[in-house]
C-alpha cells in the first residue's frame, strides 16, 4: 500500500495541509513553550530548531514504506492561522498498524480542534490507508491528551510505568488504540 492523499484535507472547522517554509514562526509560537514541550520527548525548540523541523515536515506527506509519516499543519480556514500539527505514522506493514499524534497551541485547547484534527487522521488511516489498528500515546499525567483519545473511541491498552528516562526523570506512558472496524462503525466519513 502506498498512500498519496489529496491536500488540503478539510474538516468542519479546519484545514489540514502540508507544511511550508512560511510556517516557521507559527510552529515556533507553540514549540518554544515549556508547557507544550512538557509532554513531548524533546525540549522547547529554538526558532532555528523549528525551521529545521518545518523543513523536515514539508516532505512528510505520503506513506510509501514502513516508518513513513504524514505530518500536516492544522489551520483555521477563515484566518489561515496555523494552530498546530497532526501526524500519522505507518508503524507496521505486515500488521497494518499506525500511530496518530497531535500538538496544538495551548490558546486553542478545549475547543474541540484536537479531536477534530485527530479524527480526520484516523479517517485517513482507516478509510484511505486501510490500516487495521491505530495507536496513540501520551504521558500518563497528560489528562487532556488521553481524554481526547477517549473521545475518539480509543481504549487504553497499556500503562507503562517508569519505562524510560525522559528529560532526566522516569517516564510513564499510556497507550490507546482503536481498530478499523470500531472506527468505521462509529464514524461517518469526515468532510
Amino acid at each position: 500500500m502506498a498512500l498519496y492523499p489529496t491536500y488540503p484535507m478539510e474538516t468542519k472547522r479546519l484545514r489540514l495541509r502540508p507544511f511550508t517554509r512560511g510556517d516557521v514562526d507559527a510552529v515556533f509560537a507553540y514549540r518554544q513553550r515549556d508547557d507544550v514541550a512538557r509532554f513531548l520527548f524533546d525540549s522547547a525548540l529554538s526558532r532555528e530548531e523549528c525551521a529545521l523541523a518545518v523543513q523536515q515536515r514539508i516532505a512528510q506527506t505520503t506513506l510509501i514504506d514502513e516508518g513513513d509519516k504524514i505530518v500536516l499543519g492544522v489551520e483555521l480556514p477563515g484566518t489561515g492561522e496555523l494552530i498546530g500539527e497532526v501526524s500519522l505514522i505507518w508503524r507496521s506493514v505486515d500488521s497494518q498498524q499506525g500511530e496518530v499524534g497531535w500538538i496544538l497551541h495551548p490558546d486553542y485547547h478545549g475547543q474541540g480542534y484536537g479531536t477534530e484534527a485527530a479524527g480526520a487522521m484516523l479517517d485517513l488511516a482507516f478509510r484511505q490507508a486501510n490500516l487495521h489498528r491505530v495507536i496513540a500515546r501520551c504521558a500518563a499525567e497528560n489528562a487532556p491528551s488521553f481524554h481526547l483519545m477517549e473521545r475518539l473511541g480509543m481504549r487504553r491498552e497499556a500503562h507503562f510505568r517508569e519505562h524510560a528516562v525522559t528529560k532526566g526523570v522516569w517516564d510513564e506512558e499510556f497507550i490507546y488504540a482503536i481498530l478499523q472496524g470500531e472506527w468505521l462503525s462509529r464514524n461517518t466519513p469526515q468532510t
